[in-house]
């Protein structure tokens, strides 16, 4: 659905998107992760239409962006960062205008937009100025005037940036209701949205790919994945807690025993394997007090961190 070859954007001597290639399937919910300034959102201006690359092709549904830019256009929907729009215009009047756009009249436009104004919870503001609506209400207008031509792809630039909890919950499970007929590709800060809502996630930084795979995939490179939380009981002095600690690092396979808080220690295992049933073993089998092992899955945000802090000429940990 989603083809990018060589993507580069440069800003005379900056280079904002530097030699992108992935590729987006129908029903793969792409998650666009990096730092402010990573290129995301040049990325996706580019993808959209709405920049053109210095180098590079675009492809969507087969069709060559720079060869045949209004069919491809017809194809996606596309929420910019800030979800601009007419702010004198109403609600009702501002999608009206949008669907004139996309060639939709009459009953169809009828249809569609009543569609639209149920998926995005705008029905009590659609005589409302769009320039009066709150943050929230704006990114929802956004939203709508994505959705209203019913397109195969979807592009969206933090799509609940300004949502309060609820409203964002409601449009995450809009996106995945949508996902199996759609190939979409979003932007977001928030990684548990990553985590609720992506398939796949790529992680950018100075313009270059980092990372590719699924959240799963990501998490296991944390440095915490497989580490071992232990919570002892409390009837455990300092000197029990210390021998507990020296004979878990002479097992095979523990990298390292860290002290979290008084009652709490967390194993690292070598090469994020897991030895949870090791070290199960030797807890009971040595009568050590305990009330819970549980297993560290390895965290996002984390991840983020070191893989955005490497030096993009180094692959290590890149998953192909």
């Amino acid at each position: 659905m989603i083809e990018i070859k060589h993507l580069t954007k440069k800003f005379g001597a900056f280079t904002a998107v530097d030699d992108l290639s992935f590729n987006v399937k129908k029903g793969e919910v792409l998650g666009f992760l990096g730092p402010n300034g990573a290129g995301k959102s040049t990325s996706m201006k580019m993808i959209a239409g709405a920049l053109t690359p210095t180098f590079g092709n675009i492809h969507i549904c087969g069709i060559d962006i720079t060869k045949n830019p209004i069919a491809v256009k017809k194809k996606i929907g596309y929420l910019p960062e800030g979800a601009p729009a007419w702010g004198d215009m109403s609600v009702v009047e501002f999608l009206k205008f949008i669907a004139n756009i996309h060639g939709l009249f009459g009953k169809l436009q009828t249809i569609a937009i009543d569609k639209t104004i149920e998926l995005t919870q705008l029905s009590q503001v659609l005589q409302q100025p769009i320039d009066i609506l709150s943050k929230g209400f704006k990114r929802r207008v956004g939203l709508a005037q994505t959705l209203l031509h019913d397109p195969e792809i979807l592009i969206m630039d933090e799509p609940t940036d300004g949502l309060d909890p609820n409203q964002k919950h409601d449009i995450r499970q809009l996106i995945t209701n949508m996902a199996s007929e759609k190939s979409i590709i979003i932007s977001t800060h928030i990684l548990e949205e990553v985590e609720a809502i992506c398939s796949r996630a790529i992680i950018i930084a100075n313009g270059k790919i980092l990372a590719d795979g699924t959240p799963d995939q990501l998490q296991r490179m944390a440095a915490d994945h497989n580490g071992l939380h232990i919570h002892l009981t409390n009837n455990n002095s300092d000197s029990d807690i210390n021998n507990i600690t020296k004979s878990l690092l002479t097992l095979k396979y523990v990298d390292d025993v860290i002290k979290m808080s008084e009652n709490h220690i967390m194993i690292r295992p070598e090469n994020r394997q897991n030895i949870s049933t090791i070290i199960s073993k030797h807890m009971s089998d040595n009568s050590f007090n305990f009330d819970q092992i549980y297993l560290e899955k390895g965290r996002l945000d984390s991840v983020f961190r070191d893989i955005t802090t490497i030096n993009t000429s180094d692959d290590k940990g890149l998953i192909k």
